[in-house]
């Protein structure tokens, strides 16, 4: 799942560092891909840092629920289906766009239902001191933690995710990751067919998305 749709299994929280460390895995792989940290089972001295990894364990079981559950697979193995002849030509795995989109749309569709509040979520971020958030990366042996401190303060500041209420964004985001992977992977004429897509997905799951919001929190109380 995506950052909003971590966030609002926990939208109520009044603990800005569990808020963090539901997030904090995303924000490490989008700052750099080679970031690799196994803090699950570590226990440190400060509550604060406790709740991040808290959060962190959080969003792992959330991922795993999500990417088992029976609306994943169905969507975005259809996702895969529709965004193919829409980016034929270009050397995206299909598979990966229906892995990405269906992400984002839900994204797209907590924001624009007013499910979540984006600027909660931002206000969560920067209540988070950077001492803390040192001490956790620390803890958790990250080598090069200002890598992580410059994409992170650049995230913060752009307030990127209120733009996923476009359409057009989502595709944006959706070019972004995989510029991860693929140097200038989409035409101009890729992007509009992607949005067309994307757009008609949306519609066409408006009424039905939340259902994997109430499997998952239904599985978390199991947990």
């Amino acid at each position: 799942m995506n950052f909003l749709s971590h966030y609002y299994f926990d939208r109520n929280t009044t603990d800005c560092y569990f808020t963090l460390g539901t997030v904090l895995p995303d924000l490490l792989k989008n700052a750099d891909k080679s970031i690799v940290l196994h803090p699950e089972k570590l226990l440190h001295a400060d509550s604060a840092v406790n709740s991040m990894i808290a959060g962190w364990n959080k969003h792992l079981l959330v991922d795993k629920f999500f990417h088992s559950s029976e609306f994943f697979l169905y969507h975005s193995h259809t996702l895969k289906n529709l965004l193919t002849p829409a980016v034929a030509g270009s050397p995206v795995k299909p598979f990966f766009l229906g892995h990405i989109a269906i992400e984002l749309i839900l994204d797209n569709l907590l924001l624009t239902t007013g499910e979540v509040e984006v600027d909660d979520f931002y206000a969560h971020l920067d209540s988070c001191h950077e001492s803390v958030i040192a001490a956790f990366l620390d803890f958790a042996e990250m080598k090069n933690s200002p890598v992580f401190f410059k994409f992170y303060e650049s995230f913060k500041s752009s307030r990127y995710l209120t733009t996923y209420v476009n359409l057009d964004k989502v595709t944006y985001a959706l070019k972004r990751i995989c510029m991860r992977v693929w140097h200038d992977p989409f035409t101009p004429e890729h992007e509009l067919a992607m949005t067309e897509v994307v757009l008609a997905y949306r519609e066409s799951i408006l009424n039905s998305f939340m259902s994997i919001y109430a499997e998952i929190d239904q599985k978390m109380k199991l947990v």
